[in-house]
């Protein structure tokens, strides 16, 4: 998941045209944890893949690179 998860991540983010100060605030968390996901050094807990998939209007799924 880490690695598909990373450039999904990063992907949808600058698709939306954000940068991570933004997408933080807009999920009440830090800067810096946006930034560990991106760069695969942590993985979100299940309560933030649920923000994200939200957010992003796309699947848990889609995030995890179960599919496309």
């Amino acid at each position: 998941m880490e690695n598909i998860f990373c450039e999904r991540l990063k992907e949808l983010r600058i698709e939306k045209g954000i940068g991570q100060v933004e997408l933080a605030k807009a999920l009440n968390l830090s800067k810096g944890i946006i930034s560990l996901w991106e760069n695969g050094l942590r993985e979100p807990k299940l309560s933030n893949l649920i923000l994200l998939a939200q957010y992003f209007q796309v699947s848990i799924d889609y995030l995890a690179g179960v599919e496309d």
